[in-house]
């Protein structure tokens, strides 16, 4: 719940708000409007140690940031409720730190799934009675054994992009299956001269580096094809323009440092080969001696 303040205690607050701003290098806008008041407070929680917020109404929030020409671009972002973030860490981190405050929700009636809503056969923990008959209503094969509650078989209840409906919201409520997640996030922040959007804050370093890695053997591959002279393909193609040197001078018979060595093996080896295949003459067998 925000104050109401009067004109002098707006002026005033602005006015601390934009030097406030001076002392901090990243800027950024968190949208709070839809955001249950829960996570926002546990996010701010969470960040408090890493993230200053200032949380006023947008004509104030707008006034603040509208004063300087470097945080003019952020007014834009200020769409329904938001707070103004203020920090020193990476955009990056702070972005990821908001990301990995979550909240599951459940499912409201006229929302659309946001994934195939699966549920699973199997026994229940739930009570016969009045669920039963939501369950059923939800188009669920639900049975009663030896007085427990059994889903019959696995199903798709609702698949992603479809509208939930009354019956099947009552019945995701009694399976305890929350299929929505909420999660608060900044929208924009400046770091740097730079406006970090939040595309841009959202991308997994992870996939990148692995995208920035195939990239990288799939240019180095066509390099060495193309015969491009690099700091990565030099090494590479002086090795292949040496091995395919020896390989002719081998061929050639040609008595150079690197390939003589070679010849004088394979030499050693015919040598050794021709020994085995002349056998040397046999001797006579000696007379035998007679018994004196």
């Amino acid at each position: 719940m925000m104050i109401k303040l009067s004109k002098d205690q707006k002026m005033k607050f602005v006015g601390e708000q934009q030097k406030e701003l001076k002392k901090y290098s990243v800027i950024g806008v968190l949208p709070v409007n839809g955001i249950p008041d829960r996570l926002v407070q546990a996010s701010r929680n969470k960040m408090r140690p890493q993230v200053k917020f200032i949380i006023a109404k947008k004509s104030l929030l707008t006034r603040i940031l509208d004063a300087d020409p470097k945080t003019k671009p952020l007014v834009k972002e200020l769409t329904g409720m938001s707070a103004i973030l203020l920090s020193n860490d990476d955009p990056f981190a702070i972005y990821r730190g908001f990301k990995s405050n979550s909240l599951k929700l459940s499912a409201k009636p006229k929302q659309r799934a946001p994934e195939d809503i699966n549920i699973q056969g199997g026994e229940t923990s739930i009570q016969p009675g009045q669920a039963v008959t939501e369950l059923k209503q939800a188009g669920i094969d639900v049975q009663i054994q030896k007085g427990k509650v059994v889903i019959a078989k696995d199903k798709t209840l609702v698949k992603k992009g479809e509208v939930i409906s009354l019956a099947v919201s009552k019945a995701l409520k009694t399976l305890d299956i929350q299929p929505f997640v909420a999660s608060i996030e900044p929208s924009a922040m400046l770091s740097g001269g730079l406006m970090f959007t939040k595309d841009i804050l959202g991308i997994d370093s992870k996939q990148v580096a692995g995208e920035v890695s195939l990239g990288f053997s799939q240019a180095f591959a066509l390099s060495l094809k193309a015969k491009i002279v690099n700091r990565y393909t030099v090494v590479p193609m002086i090795t292949d323009a040496f091995r395919a040197a020896v390989a002719v001078g081998y061929t050639a018979k040609l008595y150079e440092s690197g390939i003589i060595d070679k010849l004088m093996a394979e030499a050693v080896l015919q040598a050794t080969a021709l020994n085995i295949l002349i056998k040397p003459p046999e001797q006579p067998a000696a007379a035998p001696t007679e018994a004196k």
